[in-house]
């Protein structure tokens, strides 16, 4: 029983210090994105940076979702890797009416 009990309580101060700061930098960049390898110059350099998990481009909206854990970098951070790959951005805020309708919040949807 003693077992069970010390077993619980290191898996449960795992999970709390497993948890992890992750958000969401949404971007649109200068120059704008024209190609496939456009893409992959911003994806390539990027992931590299510490604390990057995943990087979504979407050139028909023009931004790029970087998804990043918020305890090793942050957004200034990130805004200068792209510029050491030659592009300037600007965040895209969520009352910004160039989202994409997966980005639509559920209680912006008409009834």
């Amino acid at each position: 029983m003693k077992k069970i009990m010390i077993f619980c309580v290191m898996a449960a101060a795992a999970i709390t210090v497993s948890a992890k700061d992750i958000r969401e930098y949404v971007v649109t960049t200068t120059p704008v994105m024209t190609c496939k390898n456009c893409e992959n110059t911003i994806k390539g350099n990027l992931l590299f940076e510490k604390g990057v998990k995943n990087i979504v481009t979407d050139r028909e909206h023009q931004r790029v979702t970087v998804t990043y854990d918020a305890e090793k970098t942050n957004e200034a951070k990130l805004a200068e890797a792209f510029r050491k790959i030659h592009y300037s951005v600007k965040k895209i805020n969520d009352n910004d009416s160039t989202r994409t309708a997966e980005h639509t919040k559920l209680s912006e949807l008409p009834l």
